[in-house]
């Protein structure tokens, strides 16, 4: 679905970033900003700052920001489009849908007003059950038995579903209602009437610990219910609805956001109280399928959270049988700066029982100590097999194909072909021959694997440096050979001295190896910045500066080698065609562009949330530096022509001196 740069604009004009981090985060007035404890990692002391007026969000700590549809992306896991869409249903906006008819748009209009009706109904359901919990002696005794505190079922908003088969009827007022069954509450016999002659209709939960399924929005879409005595089934989960699909959610994923993001992985569980306890006993980074196995799409929606995975489940058969399909889909998505793992309980414990038998550290080491999913691919691949044998082994080299086919190609995928085909006995390239041979794999599986990576500027930029190789020619004009965004850091002590400004001594950083994950950019801080690279960042910051410099700052601007020269070219054109524009709308028309990477990295190390005077009078210096580099370098050049005879370069030389002179005479701004 493609949406228009235009309606993104009108929404982010629209949205105030303010309203919708302090929907998650609480703000205090702090200055020009807000501020607040950052939900991307933990602390103690506010460093997570939100400007009114740029409409954007930094964290001082560890670098996260963007807009508002980044922090929605990033915090509540949701896609771009799913973002979007949230934002566009609180301000009243229709997203545009060019490829849909008018019906197929008032469907989904409809579809989305009946997923908002059917979250209402639950989360009404979720308020009574929690309230019925705190009337129930004996299910508040099971859940201080199973070692709950009554703060951990307040986090987790815990519930009671008491026996009787009607007990919904006194928290909705209509118990016929079709929303009820729609929502699967409640569950409707047809096949037999009542005294009215109506299909009987009673509670799908009756005498159950309820545990609410939230969505990554907080919403309410489902529930989970244990029995509290004997019983079947021990846990019953709410069916497919609307807005429920066990495919695709987890369970404790919404509590458990910034604790993963906090520890660095998530840890996958079997079961709702698995979460619930781990979370007690420190390990709030638990998640849990909902009774069903582990899917592709739940493995894509942790991945939005961490680059980290590891999957606990217990050492018997079931629990092997469980970690196969969780390889299963995990595989497709394991690059190169992913990490799978698979943890082993022994067979009489689970996470809960484990560490309350032996510590948190030792939980904690047995983590640590997970199988990689490299490893247990290939123990995957000679699962029964007889490996002395050359049977054994050709019955390995066809287990190992489809696994080793379903991973994306890189440096994983490559390595782990030549230790299948040492556990074969057969050479990697004879081994891919074969499975091309018998249909697997095929030429596609091959060719990757012998391919060396290709240098681009995906890759990431190393914060300006440039060696002159892009067809710079002497001759006047700004397309000599000179490189402000090599020529030493921005405010180094070895500098020429133009501009003396008060900026030299700040450190200032550069965007990590590798295309980032727009739109939040974790940088890393080094001492110094090429004078171009600042120049980028306060610019695009500060957009409406761009009309207070000269034409010949734009053109001197425009002709900076790359990747700064076509930025500033982007920039001029985006001003010319929509005006001055927040860096939060300039950040989205970059989306998908060249030197999106580096431009969102120069942004990231610009004085987040400072005054913008301040960042202006910044400007104003580089500004002076990069003048000065620019004749420098051309005096240089005029200087060389008339050491070989040109008469005609002296007076433009004698000119551009006397430009130098007079630049470096000028009082510091």
């Amino acid at each position: 679905m493609a949406i228009p740069q235009t309606f993104i604009q009108e929404l982010l004009n629209r949205v105030d970033v303010v309203d919708v981090v302090g929907r998650y985060v609480q703000l205090k007035k702090g200055g020009a900003n807000l501020m607040g404890l950052c939900p991307f990692h933990g602390e103690k002391s506010p460093s997570f700052s939100v400007s009114p007026t740029k409409q954007f969000y930094h964290c001082f700590g560890c670098g996260a920001n963007g807009n508002a549809i980044g922090f929605l992306m990033e915090h509540a896991g949701m896609t771009f489009i799913e973002a979007v869409k949230d934002l566009a249903q609180q301000t009243g906006l229709q997203v545009p849908e060019d490829d849909a008819s008018p019906q197929d748009r008032e469907r989904a209009a409809m579809q989305r007003q009946k997923q908002v009706t059917l979250n209402d109904v639950l989360e009404k359901a979720a308020h009574a059950y929690m309230k019925q919990l705190k009337a129930s002696p004996r299910a508040v005794d099971y859940l201080k038995g199973r070692g709950l505190s009554g703060e951990i079922a307040k986090t987790f908003g815990l519930g009671y579903a008491p026996e009787g088969w009607r007990s919904l009827a006194s928290v909705f007022p209509d118990y016929t209602d079709a929303l009820l069954v729609e929502s699967g509450m409640v569950i409707v016999h047809e096949d037999e009437k009542g005294q009215d002659g109506e299909a009987k209709r009673y509670d799908r939960f009756r005498d159950r610990i309820m545990f609410p399924i939230r969505n990554v929005k907080g919403e309410y879409i489902g529930f989970g219910g244990r029995v509290l005595d004997k019983g079947e089934p021990k846990y019953l989960n709410s069916p497919e609805t609307p807005v429920f699909s066990k495919g695709r959610e987890l369970y404790g994923l919404f509590e458990a956001r910034t604790a993963i993001r906090v520890a660095g992985y998530a840890l996958v569980t079997e079961g709702y109280m698995d979460v619930v306890a781990l979370a007690q006993l420190g390990f709030a980074n638990a998640v849990a399928t909902l009774g069903t196995a582990c899917t592709a799409d739940h493995v894509q929606k942790l991945f939005r959270f961490t680059d980290s995975v590891v999957f606990s489940f217990d050492g018997d058969g079931a629990g092997r049988r469980a970690a196969r399909k969780a390889l299963d889909a995990a595989l497709p998505l394991a690059t190169d700066t992913r990490s799978v793992k698979f943890l082993f309980l022994p067979a009489e414990h689970d996470p809960d029982s484990y560490i309350r038998a032996n510590g948190e550290e030792a939980f904690a080491q047995c983590v640590k100590d997970a199988v990689p999913l490299s490893r247990f691919l290939i123990d995957a691949a000679s699962a029964d097999c007889d490996l002395t044998s050359a049977e054994g082994r050709a019955r390995m080299a066809s287990q190992a194909r489809p696994l080793w086919s379903a991973l994306p190609d890189g440096a994983l995928k490559r390595q782990l072909i030549t230790e299948l085909a040492n556990g074969t006995g057969i050479g990697s390239s004879d081994l891919l021959q074969l499975w091309q041979q018998s249909g697997g794999g095929g030429a596609r599986a091959q060719r990757p694997a012998h391919r060396e990576p290709s240098a681009s500027h995906g890759s990431g930029y190393d914060g300006g440096s440039h060696t002159p190789d892009h067809g710079d020619h002497p001759g006047g004009g700004y397309t000599q050979s000179f490189s402000p965004s090599g020529g030493g850091t921005y405010g180094g002590g070895a500098s020429s001295g133009y501009g003396k400004g008060t900026y030299g001594n700040k450190g200032y950083g550069k965007w990590r190896k590798g295309p980032p994950p727009p739109p939040r950019m974790l940088g890393q801080r080094r001492a110094g910045g090429s004078r171009a690279d600042r120049a980028v960042g306060l610019l695009l910051a500060n957009a409406q500066a761009w009309d207070t410099l000269s034409a010949d700052d734009h053109a001197m601007l425009a002709h900076l080698p790359a990747p700064h020269g076509p930025v500033f070219a982007w920039l001029e054109a985006q001003l010319h065609e929509h005006g001055p524009q927040p860096w939060a709308a300039l950040r989205e028309a970059l989306r998908g562009g060249e030197h999106e990477a580096f431009a969102c990295g120069q942004v990231e190390q610009a004085t987040m949330g400072a005054d913008s005077a301040l960042e202006l009078a910044e400007l104003a210096d580089v500004m002076d530096r990069l003048r000065g580099d620019a004749l420098e370098a051309l005096a240089g050049l005029l200087a060389a022509r008339v050491q070989q005879g040109d008469n005609s370069a002296f007076e433009e030389y004698k000119r551009v001196n006397e430009r130098i002179k007079a630049l470096k005479s000028a009082p510091p701004v």
